[in-house]
């Protein structure tokens, strides 16, 4: 990914596949999309898998070059903040599907699995919505979201169901 590279075919999976198809960049983006966790240290400390510094600084640095993330110029000393771009944002319902998918194959937890369940439930609308609040954050769109947030509903009902279990 770093430099540019002849893809291993011209089919539209693999193009995405090459792009966030290994282990960390989806999760990476995941915890930015959903955590609005947008610093290194952040992205570091609220890995629920462990992503090790030098695997997420390479991921950082991959999504960047892949054009869905840009990365805020700063001074040394500086903490550089990421940003989703129009293609990353449009990964919205890919994270719908990846999310429905594994909680009907997969073993999650009921806390983990609410909000994959929710963004189905609600569908297209609710994921359009999202998606207009996060052009709204990173890309500084003029429409503001409505409150509560596509987020912040999501995250209600991520605490209800960690309190309820």
């Amino acid at each position: 990914m770093g430099e540019a590279h002849e893809p291993r075919s011209d089919c539209p999976i693999n193009a995405a596949v090459e792009v966030f198809g290994d282990r960390w960049s989806l999760l990476v983006l995941r915890d930015i999309v959903f955590g609005d966790h947008r610093y290194f240290r952040e992205l570091q400390a609220h890995s629920m898998e462990g992503i090790a510094s030098n695997i997420l600084a390479d991921r950082l640095k991959r999504l960047v070059e892949s054009g869905l993330l840009t990365r805020e110029d700063t001074r040394p000393g500086q903490r550089a903040r990421y940003s989703l771009t129009e293609p990353a944002i449009q990964l919205i319902p890919v994270f719908v599907q990846l999310g429905s998918w594994g909680v009907r194959h997969r073993p999650t937890s009921a806390a983990q699995r609410v909000r994959a369940e929710l963004l189905e439930q609600d569908g297209p609308a609710l994921w359009q919505e999202f998606m207009d609040e996060l052009r709204h954050w990173h890309l500084g769109s003029e429409t503001p979201p409505r409150s509560p947030s596509v987020r912040e509903r999501l995250n209600a009902a991520y605490l209800a169901a960690i309190n309820s279990s």
